[in-house]
C-alpha cells in the first residue's frame, strides 16, 4: 500500500541531505506544506513554512498537522567540538524532534542514522548513533524508518579535506561501504516515505542506493 504525505516536518534542511530532500519535497505536487525549522533562513516557497532560530527553542511552538517527519540532523565530533556537544545534537536533539513530531500527529518518522550504528560499539560515534536508534524504537512509532548511509558524497558548505580525498575511493567500495550521493539518499527517503509498512525498518546503504536510483 502507498500513502501520499501532504504535511511534512523536516529537521536538518540546511544540511547536505536535507537540502536535496527539501528540493524534492517542494517539487512534489501532492505536498501541501513543508514545515522546516532552521538556524538560517531558506529561500521562500509557497509551500514552505520556515521558522528560524535554535531548533530546541523552535520545537515547542511548532504547529501541525504533520503526516510524516524526516530527521536529517547530524554532526561530527570535529564540528560539535566535544563528545558532550555531539551527543546533544545526534542523540538528545534527534529524540526531542521525534517526540514533537509525534505530538503534532506524525505517524511515520524517517531518520538518517549512520553505517555501523550500534549501541555496543567501541567507537563513540557509532555507539551514540546506535543508542539514538534504540531510543527511537522505544517510542513505539506506528512506522519508523532508519536509514544507515555510508559516507555521504556531495558538495558541502564546509570543506572537509578527509572526505574530499576519500570520495573517489569510496565510490568503488563494495556493498554497503560504498559512498552514497546525498541526492540519491534524498530520493530514497522520499520513496520510503510513500510506503506504508508498519513497524521498524532499518535500511542499509546498499539498499538506499538502489532505492534512490
Amino acid at each position: 500500500m502507498y500513502l501520499t504525505p501532504q504535511h511534512i516536518l523536516l529537521a536538518g534542511a540546511t544540511g547536505l541531505t536535507g537540502e536535496h530532500l527539501l528540493d524534492r519535497l517542494l517539487s512534489e505536487p501532492t505536498v501541501a506544506r513543508v514545515l522546516a525549522p532552521t538556524r538560517r533562513p531558506l529561500a521562500a516557497h509557497a509551500h514552505l513554512d520556515n521558522p528560524v532560530g535554535d531548533l530546541a527553542t523552535l520545537l515547542p511552538p511548532l504547529a501541525g498537522p504533520v503526516d510524516t517527519a524526516f530527521c536529517c540532523l547530524g554532526s561530527t565530533l570535529k564540528q560539535a567540538g566535544s563528545r558532550e556537544a555531539f551527543r546533544a545534537i545526534d542523540h538528545d536533539l534527534v529524540l526531542a524532534f521525534a517526540r514533537r513530531a509525534r505530538e503534532l500527529g506524525a505517524r511515520h518518522l524517517l531518520v538518517v542514522s549512520a553505517l555501523g550504528a550500534d549501541p555496543r560499539s567501541s567507537l563513540f560515534y557509532n555507539r551514540v548513533k546506535g543508542e539514538t536508534e534504540q531510543a527511537l524504537m522505544a517510542m513505539d512509532w506506528p512506522q519508523l524508518t532508519i536509514a544507515r548511509p555510508s559516507l555521504l558524497l556531495g558538495a558541502r558548505r564546509e570543506f572537509r579535506l578527509g572526505e574530499r580525498l576519500a570520495a573517489p575511493l569510496l565510490r568503488w567500495l563494495p556493498g554497503r561501504y560504498r559512498g552514497i550521493d546525498a541526492c540519491t539518499l534524498a530520493r530514497a527517503l522520499w520513496r520510503l516515505a510513500l510506503e506504508e509498512e508498519s513497524g521498524v525498518r532499518v535500511i542499509e546503504s546498499s539498499d538506499l542506493r538502489r532505492l534512490g536510483r
